[in-house]
């Protein structure tokens, strides 16, 4: 259908507002990422505090709606902008912040945060387009009677500004000037809209007729229909969101890919040819639920399954999409459905962001969603009696492939490659088997996750778990290689042998025949002298306290309070009790380590490591200009900087030379990665370090050393600082090594 003068206006006003909606979004996650630990828990509280401002905003449109009718709307409406645009652009207080965040962790600061400095334009924008669309149902448009093909351009700008923030607004410009920009935007999007409320009020011919018209009461049934199906890809969204970039690395591109997809299939599900798009999902979401849980269940985690994860995603919300685009209401009720999807959203993330960190101790949120979803998109039926029949097979599903796992843990290398082929085979067939049977089908998916995740980890037992703000971690006991390993969502963070003359050895990254086992031969002497001092940021395991000599001084500096906990006990690790009875003085500072090592005196070390990891991502603000700056104050005349820059899927080598350049720091790289069969035995692990210096006479020999190259350059890089960085030049999706015991 042709589009009127009056529908290219609110086209352009909605498809405006949302894109500004959606172009702030990863700026204010990016702002706010290096001051609460880099990890993925910052997207998700981010996530949470856009989904409740949208369901703010849409409760504003909804009651001024019902309540002030057009013009008193209009009125509201403008003044309150005007009034926003006095608090852009958008400050964080984050200087204010304290170092500890209490029991709760820092997901409620980073909350309250985002509601006192962004809350209030944030609120606005999102209330803009359901604002537009009624303002439009008032007007004398032929097309004023069915206002939701603006959700359609609504949903445009949103994706259309994702796209552009990390392949043209991230690379190309600064945090400062992209906040900047954002506030003209705003300014532009509130006289696009007043525009909007001037067209109508003076051409609409049903403005000044009830708000909203009579009509029955909604009864619960409907109100579930438009809140769980808006709940379940919200929650998804996180859940997979999480999955993909603790192990790859928490930044704007893998936050918006995830995004796009959730936005897209509400585009699809609400435009003109969502039947075709519904029923390719329903005939492809069986096989990919299907895949889906045998990965999940069995534990890959490389990046080559994120296609997989894309995939089922997209289908799953489809389908959750398409429920609502049927229920929705008439254009009198628009207002509420939006309101409900808005609180479905909401209900999804808060479960993610906030509830399941404190009552899970691992993630159980991305199997959740994917067996709701399961149960939801295709209407399953019940009744106790059909519940009961229809477990018979997914209960046998269960039963055997638990069996197959704990055969695969225990049994030799041919056994267990033999059980694991055939779990996944007998899973697959019988997920697959039951697709047209929709309560079977979704029980069978859930029972092959729940029996992935009571099954046996690899890698050993598992002796402890914890979860927080900063992820999941736990610690395995292997009793044939007689080691504790800890893991950090997929990622080994360190191991200890338990045999006593062995425990002291320093194994995984930090072995003696390794880079950092050298670079300790190096500057040995140099931290031996009186009042030395060593910093490492990032505890793990406290591996690198073996280096720690009688009458040395060594600070260990942690932001997640889990990690402090297992290092410090020794049940689990002795590295720092064995430190401290050798005779040095080993200390732990609880919080990030750009705040908290700014407290420590000027010029007092001799060495400082960075080895500070969320799973296998490395925050990125403590490699910015001005962290390395802050590290150059603290160290001493001749003292060192070393990085661990052992990551699967991001090549930092070029950018180590550019920030070593923009500092004139001399620089040197060393890349460990040929491990033999017999080393990694006894837990040694592929390794990446760099080490930067005043001069090249103070990396004490390692600059006339073959093993420590020059690191490479690449052509027209920029520098990283706190306001500009681009991780995703720096992506690798192809792992250069596997991480032991993770697949």
């Amino acid at each position: 259908m042709k589009v009127s003068p009056m529908g290219w206006l609110f086209g352009i006003a909605t498809l405006t507002a949302s894109a500004l909606l959606f172009a702030v979004e990863p700026m204010i996650g990016k702002m706010l990422l290096p001051y609460f630990g880099g990890t993925p828990g910052v997207w998700n509280t981010c996530m949470l505090f856009f989904q409740a401002m949208l369901l703010a905003g849409y409760g504003y449109a909804h009651l001024t709606t019902t309540r002030l009718g057009f013009r008193g709307q209009v009125a509201l409406h403008g003044t309150l902008a005007a009034f926003a645009l006095l608090v852009l652009p958008i400050t964080f207080p984050v200087d204010r912040l304290p170092s500890d965040f209490g029991a709760l962790g820092p997901a409620p600061r980073l909350f309250g945060l985002l509601v006192a400095s962004a809350g209030a334009p944030f609120f606005l924008i999102a209330a803009t387009a359901p604002l537009l669309q009624r303002w439009f149902a008032f007007s004398d448009d032929r097309r004023a009677g069915d206002p939701y093909f603006l959700y359609a351009a609504s949903n445009t700008g949103n994706l259309v500004a994702l796209a552009a923030y990390p392949l043209l607004i991230e690379p190309l410009s600064t945090l400062g000037r992209q906040n900047l920009v954002w506030a003209w935007g705003f300014a532009a999007s509130a006289v696009l809209t007043i525009a909007c409320a001037v067209v109508v009020g003076a051409r609409g011919s049903r403005i000044e007729i009830a708000p909203v018209e009579k009509a029955d009461p909604i009864v619960w049934s409907t109100w579930l229909d438009w809140i769980v199906p808006a709940a379940l890809p919200s929650s998804w969204l996180l859940a997979v969101t999480t999955y993909a970039t603790t192990d790859l690395a928490s930044m704007p591109l893998l936050w918006t890919i995830p995004l796009g997809i959730y936005l897209a299939t509400y585009v699809l599900a609400f435009g003109v040819s969502g039947t075709w798009w519904r029923r390719t999902a329903e005939a492809v979401f069986p096989w990919l639920a299907a895949v889906l849980a045998l990965v999940l269940s069995a534990g890959f985690v490389h990046a080559f399954w994120i296609p997989l994860h894309a995939l089922a995603f997209f289908c799953g919300a489809l389908l959750c999409h398409q429920r609502l685009a049927a229920s929705r209401p008439a254009a009198g009720r628009l207002t509420l459905f939006y309101l409900a999807i808005a609180l479905g959203g909401v209900l999804g993330s808060l479960f993610n962001a906030m509830i399941a960190p404190l009552l899970f101790d691992r993630m159980i949120e991305y199997p959740l969603a994917v067996f709701l979803t399961c149960l939801v998109a295709f209407r399953a039926p019940g009744g106790v009696r059909g519940v009961v029949r229809e477990s018979i097979v997914p209960a046998s599903v269960f039963g055997l492939m638990l069996v197959l796992t704990v055969v695969r843990d225990v049994g030799d290398s041919a056994v267990g490659a033999g059980a694991l082929v055939l779990a996944s085979g007998l899973g697959v067939l019988a997920v697959w088997r039951t697709r047209t049977r929709p309560l079977r089908f979704a029980m069978t998916v859930g029972a092959v996750l729940l029996a992935g995740g009571l099954g046996p980890e690899p890698g050993g037992r598992v002796i402890h778990r914890a979860r927080n703000f900063f992820g999941s971690l736990r610690v395995l006991y292997d009793p044939g290689a007689g080691v504790h390993r800890l893991l950090h969502g997929s990622t080994l963070h360190g191991q200890q042998n338990l045999a006593p003359s062995r425990r002291a050895e320093p194994s995984t990254y930090f072995t003696r025949s390794g880079p950092i086992g050298g670079l300790f031969d190096a500057v040995g002497p140099a931290l031996d002298r009186p009042g030395s001092r060593v910093a490492i940021v990032g505890l793990g395991t406290g591996t690198l306290a073996c280096y720690a000599k009688p009458g040395q001084a060594w600070t260990f500096y942690e932001i997640d309070d889990a990690v402090v906990r297992v290092a410090e006990d020794s049940r689990y690790f002795s590295y720092l009790a064995d430190a401290r009875a050798r005779g040095a003085t080993v200390d732990v500072v609880e919080g990030d380590a750009r705040l908290r090592i700014g407290e420590a005196p000027d010029g007092g070390y001799g060495l400082i490591v960075l080895d500070a990891f969320s799973s296998d991502a490395v925050p990125v603000h403590l490699l910015a200009r001005e962290a390395i700056a802050l590290y150059r104050r603290k160290l001493g005349p001749g003292g060192v900087l070393a990085f661990n820059l052992s990551n699967r899927y991001l090549d930092l080598d070029p950018l180590m030379e550019r920030q070593a350049r923009d500092a004139d720091l001399a620089c040197r790289i060393r890349y460990d990665l040929d491990v033999s069969a017999e080393e990694k035995a006894n837990g040694k692990q592929p390794s990446i370090w760099c080490v930067m210096a005043e001069s090249e006479a103070d990396l004490h020999g390692l600059a006339d050393d073959p093993r420590w190259r020059l690191p490479g350059r690449r052509a027209g890089s920029t520098a990283w600082t706190d306001d500009y960085s681009d991780l995703a030049s720096y992506l690798v999706f192809r792992p250069r090594w596997s991480r032991e015991p993770s697949k």
